[in-house]
């Protein structure tokens, strides 16, 4: 299974910038994992652009609206996912500053939120990144997570 990591926009904050290479490093030992920046601008034009690039995967639009999962039921999704029949990628979609549009929460298979706080786009993708290295730790049983 491959996991697609789509993103509004370049980070620019130093911080966020280290923490995805970071984690995109430590990923290549674990986990096929591709991360994707896509054009910044309205909500309509980014959603638009994140379905057309996500046709055919299964679909998780990160939003403050979403369901909120614990790191153990990451964990569960990720086993599913990787053992289900015809899933080749699973779709994380960040939209810009505006957040997604409604048509793009519809079409989502998934709708998660990591925190119930408004999250800046390059801090959420951080934590996202950090969230599936503690997941593919754990399947390894590896101490990284305590």
């Amino acid at each position: 299974m491959n996991i697609r990591i789509f993103a509004a926009g370049k980070p620019a904050l130093q911080y966020a910038k280290s923490g995805i290479e970071e984690y995109l490093k430590r990923l290549k030992r674990s986990a096929k994992v591709e991360l994707t920046y896509v054009k910044a601008g309205s909500s309509e034009k980014v959603s638009t652009d994140l379905l057309s690039r996500t046709e055919g995967s299964f679909r998780i639009a990160l939003d403050e609206r979403g369901d909120q999962w614990t790191t153990a039921d990451f964990v569960r999704r990720v086993n599913a996912w990787e053992v289900e029949p015809g899933l080749k990628s699973v779709s994380f979609l960040i939209g810009a500053s505006d957040g997604h549009t409604e048509e793009l929460r519809k079409r989502a298979d998934e709708t998660w939120a990591l925190s119930s706080l408004t999250l800046q786009h390059e801090l959420a993708l951080v934590v996202l990144l950090e969230q599936v290295y503690r997941a593919y730790s754990i399947k390894r049983g590896e101490p990284y997570h305590r």
